[in-house]
């Protein structure tokens, strides 16, 4: 197989496995409803085996190892229903942060090595078997007790808010669980009323902290934005503000900063289309879009750039 058409075919599972992820994060915000809804959990299971499988083909050991503890932890749920609570989401969302983490390095300019995959693998095992284990006590109706190790790093990461950390996290999370639902709804006045009246809860949480404020004003401005679709915004929104939370959780409030896509959407008078890189997408999301005389004006700007 050339080159060429490697990086086509790792490309194709780069914005697949993109697609799972975001899936497997809606549905990790959403847990408490997920794990009673027997086609959530099957979504959710389906997106990490998904991952795997594509991943094991390319030869990705270390992406694929840790779907696979991801599809575990999902098998538990979807073959044992059980009562989800604070630590569990944390947990997941941990695990979920560790495969975002790898599928971002083999994106990146130096792509992933197998010893840095393995790197990190070796540095994540302990969290799948503490996810694992608690799991399978919640399933087996015992009362679990986070791991000393998870609560002391909880417990000594400074905050700069006045909330302690894990109540911030919590917070930020059932509220964004709150918003998740209206972006489930049609995008009608009264939802992005109700959305915007969210961010203002959000912006509560930590007032004294310049850049979450500045993240929620502008998530706040982008959905009031009629034009933009909640296809569009969910996504962009939802995890720009747990990303910030969990830099409230570990004390890192300076390094909050809304991204140049979510300053596109608050700021922007006309409707934003996100395009993938690859040229054949890209030219079929385009053809849906504009109209003949739309396209030839736009080949005209692109071939004038050159």
């Amino acid at each position: 197989m050339d080159n060429g058409n490697n990086e086509r075919i790792v490309g194709y599972f780069i914005e697949e496995a993109k697609e799972h992820l975001e899936t497997i994060e809606k549905g990790i915000l959403d847990l408490s409803s997920a794990v009673n809804d027997e086609e959530s959990i099957n979504e959710l299971f389906r997106a990490a085996h998904s991952i795997k499988g594509g991943a094991a083909m390319l030869n990705f050991n270390s992406i694929s190892k840790t779907a696979h503890r991801l599809e575990d932890a999902f098998k538990i749920l979807r073959d044992d229903p059980i009562q989800t609570d604070q630590t569990l989401e944390s947990l997941f969302l941990k695990a979920y942060d560790i495969l975002q983490d790898l599928l971002e390095r083999l994106q990146g300019p130096l792509g992933l090595s197998d010893d840095e995959g393995e790197q990190i693998m070796e540095t994540a095992e302990p969290h799948f078997v503490e996810l694992l284990n608690y799991i399978q006590q919640l399933a087996d109706g015992e009362i679990p007790v986070p791991s000393v190790t998870s609560a002391s790093v909880r417990a000594s990461s400074p905050s700069l808010t006045a909330i302690p950390s894990d109540e911030v996290v919590s917070q930020v999370r059932q509220v964004l669980q709150q918003m998740l639902v209206i972006f489930k709804q049609d995008a009608t006045p009264s939802n992005r009323q109700q959305l915007q009246t969210i961010c203002d809860k959000l912006g509560q949480i930590a007032p004294t902290e310049n850049g979450w404020q500045n993240l929620i004003k502008c998530a706040k401005q982008a959905i009031a934005n009629p034009k933009h679709s909640y296809r569009l915004l969910a996504p962009v929104v939802i995890k720009e503000v747990k990303l910030a939370g969990d830099c409230l959780e570990v004390g890192k409030g300076s390094e909050i900063a809304p991204s140049q896509g979510l300053e596109q959407l608050a700021y922007s008078k006309l409707p934003q289309v996100l395009i993938s890189v690859d040229p054949s997408i890209a030219a079929e999301t385009i053809s849906k879009i504009f109209n003949r005389e739309q396209i030839s004006k736009l080949v005209n700007l692109l071939q004038a750039t050159h």
